[in-house]
């Protein structure tokens, strides 16, 4: 019987296994993916948070391969999973070995990679056969610092080739980080298909509302403070100050759920605030012809966390040198600024990320290659400033003008023709 390339791993260290909220994570792809499709699940077992979490994301038309992990018997998952009931049955189909499975859209390794960088490169070249055009494999590795360097290295390296995702989940014993790869291109009608990413660094405080993990950090670094203080000075009230400010200091950093218009002709905001202008202008950097330019200014009372505003592919990423004027003049036009260029159905989209006076930070999480949702975050700006999209003038028509307040993934601000 041949058994799952990702638990064949002689030599590795102790046993990393992948939690609820980990796999979760691992199965994004699988749950995103709208319309109809074929995936491959790889070393699962009736235990499997991994599996579990493959059928929940099941939607009516797919259909999930599932090959057992070493040491799990195809009788005993078929028989977990026509426990799972009639739907999950149709659905669902147990193979014994690897040779039997066919190329899916979506392949996942349910168990972390553990071995040496030979035997997790030898495990992804044997996966990589089961991948259609365009499909992602998704695998995991630990990431507790010297557990799996062979491991954490070939992924990483494979990462830079070509990945299009990754995420640390720290909530998982132990910590495994987590990557997503495509081995082909996907064009941008791809992207049409996807429904957001799920995104495991936002801490849910409840179930509509998240903090990003940069306002984690910065409320535990005041906490921090506020302890260094109090125990530098402890007859003082100092240390009230910077315990007093973490929570304002997270709440910049709010991360709400958004309801995203289904209306493949709507374009929407890519960030809460204020529109600024709505103009028609050229810019060579982006290509010849003309541009609808939509601004919108976020105060540092509005939600940070940048959206793309249609659905499309990551073809480029550059940031451009300048000041730091407040956003609202028009000076501002030359700040420091940070430019995601969409390949989209419609033309290429642009997404410009601009400092301000005080936002100095620009965070851009879609490296080249990735395929974004629309409404799906991507990025933030520290402490509000200006976010701009570009849409050939051509092809869409404005729907706010200057003053008005737009909610980023869910205001419609322009419609294509």
């Amino acid at each position: 019987m041949t058994q799952s390339p990702a638990v064949r791993t002689p030599g590795r260290p102790g046993p990393a296994r992948i939690g609820e909220r980990a796999a979760r994570t691992l199965v994004t792809e699988l749950a995103r993916l709208n319309d109809p499709k074929a995936a491959l699940l790889v070393g699962g077992t009736p235990q499997s948070a991994v599996l579990a979490a493959a059928i929940e994301a099941l939607l009516p038309g797919d259909q999930l391969t599932v090959v057992p992990a070493e040491g799990c018997s195809a009788a005993a998952l078929r028989e977990h999973v026509t426990a799972q009931g009639r739907w999950v049955a149709e659905r669902v189909r147990v193979v014994d070995s690897l040779t039997e499975a066919d190329p899916a859209e979506v392949v996942i390794a349910a168990e972390p990679l553990l071995g040496t960088a030979e035997e997790t490169r030898a495990a992804i070249e044997t996966l990589t056969k089961y991948l259609g055009d365009g499909a992602v494999l998704s695998v995991a590795t630990a990431a507790a610092p010297g557990r799996t360097a062979g491991a954490a290295g070939e992924l990483e390296r494979q990462g830079a080739l070509h990945g299009v995702g990754a995420d640390l989940v720290l909530r998982n014993s132990p910590p495994v980080r987590l990557y997503r790869l495509r081995f082909t291109p996907a064009g941008p009608s791809a992207a049409d298909r996807l429904a957001p990413a799920h995104r495991p660094s936002s801490v849910p405080l409840t179930r509509t509302m998240h903090i990003d993990s940069n306002g984690v950090a910065a409320a535990g670094i005041s906490l921090g403070l506020a302890a260094l203080a109090r125990l530098a000075r402890p007859n003082s009230k100092l240390w009230l100050l910077p315990a007093l400010a973490a929570g304002p200091v997270a709440a910049f950093f709010r991360d709400p759920e958004r309801d995203v218009p289904e209306d493949p002709s709507a374009v929407v905001a890519a960030a809460d605030g204020q529109v600024l202008s709505v103009q028609r202008l050229h810019d060579a950097r982006f290509g010849d012809g003309e541009w609808l330019r939509i601004a919108v200014f976020l105060s540092v009372l509005d939600v940070h966390v940048n959206r793309a505003p249609v659905p499309g592919k990551v073809v480029d990423y550059f940031v451009a040198d300048g000041g730091f004027v407040n956003a609202m003049k028009p000076d501002a036009e030359h700040n420091v600024a940070a430019y995601t260029v969409l390949d989209t159905t419609h033309g290429t989209v642009v997404v410009a990320q601009r400092t301000g006076l005080i936002a100095r930070r620009i965070v851009q999480r879609a490296p080249i290659g990735t395929l974004l949702a629309k409404g799906e975050r991507f990025g933030l700006i520290r402490f509000g400033s200006r976010t701009d999209v570009y849409l050939p003038a051509d092809a869409a028509d404005p729907l706010v003008g200057p003053g008005d307040k737009v909610v980023g993934g869910s205001t419609v601000i322009a419609r294509w023709h």
